[in-house]
């Protein structure tokens, strides 16, 4: 995420490397750097202008406290810019309602469809809520199928009339629907097109009209930079919309959408998206997202991931195993499915300080653990209750069953038994074996 901007502003701080304080000098160069790499990400001159001379008169007028380098305080001037550039504070969604409607539009392959099922898994999840998503995309039956698909995975209804070319009286169906089977939230999936035409705006306005919905969002594909912030603008001057979603954020994102959007159409980033998970969708937090881009990690997010797959029951009695060195294939397994549960695995060690710069020309794919779990999913229940009873000859008939090598499955036998007795380490650890986040 960010990458190459995130990069060029490390190289822009090196400037100040060694500096024993702070000069106009030295500010100038790196302030010069810093709009190169704005500009690089696709940042507005005049944004990016009017960003540089903030950071240059507070770098000037700052004096360098003996704790920290002349390079520390200008990443902390530029941190606390960018999360004013991109909003300053989380902004509120509304999503309270007889239903509450919520209307969502964009262009034709900003990723609207798959927006709309995963807030729809994110207020049932999350929020408690019985939502209802509804087909309104008139011209395209795939948008309508790909709705479907996404309704029955997460287990909401769905409301559409395939036969019905009034957007506008699709809606509000939608809304006798949703009243008559008790749904508080209806979500509406507009249709979008390749460019800004008269008909598109008009029918989303049209709707608007109609429904009055309580949020309008504006989903933008972030890997398109300053195009996304034109075309937010034309959308905000005909819906007056109150947030963005930016989303594919797991791409090639140059960063110059959500540096330049809250600034060009004073509305805020509500949602950031990436992958095609239902889970994969977050609130989105200006300073969270400034920390990224400075390469600090996200350790907050990484925490509220965790704790939204926390089973506090699971987790006391996974910690009684440990303690007594009895943690098994089985349980190993069920803690993969939950880390696969959290979202895109490099996205996940990117928010971890120091990491997302180590990890960033690694490929690392979702199926990461495919092959460990063949190799579980090929052990009897009693060898994954039972490490020890893994003879050569069960690790052959597990090799042939999961379709690996000897060697591959010896080699993570290895591997799990130095885990096991890392575990055993930290059990005996004078913090009283207590694991981070576990209670006694």
């Amino acid at each position: 995420m960010f990458q190459n901007l995130s990069e060029k502003l490390e190289s822009a701080f090196k400037n100040l490397k060694g500096e024993a304080r702070i000069n106009e000098l030295n500010i100038a160069n790196t302030v010069k750097d810093i709009r190169r790499a704005l500009l690089d990400a696709d940042v507005n001159f005049k944004i990016a202008k009017e960003f540089t001379d903030k950071v240059k008169d507070k770098a000037v007028g700052s004096k360098v406290l003996n704790a920290i380098s002349p390079g520390q305080l200008m990443v902390k001037i530029v941190q606390d810019e960018l999360t004013e550039l991109m909003g300053g504070q989380e902004a509120a969604f509304e999503a309270e309602g007889r239903p509450a409607v919520i209307l969502i539009a964009g262009l034709q392959g900003s990723g609207k469809t798959t927006f709309t099922g995963k807030l729809a898994n994110y207020l049932k999840t999350k929020k408690g809520k019985s939502p209802l998503v509804v087909a309104a995309d008139i011209y395209r039956p795939a948008a309508i199928d790909q709705l479907t698909v996404l309704a029955e995975q997460i287990g909401v209804s769905i409301y559409s009339e395939r036969e019905n070319k009034d957007a506008v009286a699709i809606a509000l169906n939608a809304i006798k629907e949703a009243k008559a089977t008790n749904k508080n939230v209806v979500i509406i999936d507009t249709a979008g097109r390749l460019a800004i035409d008269e008909l598109m705006m008009n029918e989303v306005a049209n709707i608007k009209a109609a429904v009055n919905p309580s949020e309008i969002l504006f989903v933008v594909d972030s890997m398109t930079g300053q195009d996304a912030v034109n075309t937010a603008k034309a959308f905000n001057d005909r819906l007056d919309f109150t947030g963005v979603v930016l989303t594919k954020l797991d791409g090639d994102t140059r960063g110059g959408a959500a540096l330049s959007i809250k600034y060009t159409v004073d509305k805020p980033i509500k949602f950031v998206s990436s992958g095609e998970k239902m889970e994969t969708l977050d609130v989105f937090y200006p300073e969270r997202m400034a920390q990224r881009i400075l390469g600090m990690g996200d350790i907050t997010t990484l925490v509220e991931k965790a704790q939204a797959q926390f089973d506090e029951a699971e987790a006391k009695k996974l910690e009684k195993k440990i303690r007594k060195n009895q943690f098994d294939f089985q349980d190993f397994l069920d803690q993969l499915q939950q880390i696969k549960k959290m979202g895109n695995l490099k996205d996940l060690m990117g928010m971890i300080p120091g990491v997302g710069k180590a990890v960033k020309d690694i490929d690392i794919k979702d199926d990461a653990f495919k092959g460990i779990e063949a190799m579980i999913s090929s052990m009897t229940p009693y060898e994954r209750s039972n490490p020890d009873s893994l003879t050569p000859s069960r690790r052959a008939r597990i090799a042939k069953g999961a379709g690996k090598d000897l060697q591959e499955v010896n080699a993570f036998m290895k591997q799990f038994e130095q885990m096991k007795q890392m575990m055993k380490m930290m059990n005996n650890m004078p913090m009283g074996g207590r694991f981070p986040g576990m209670r006694r």
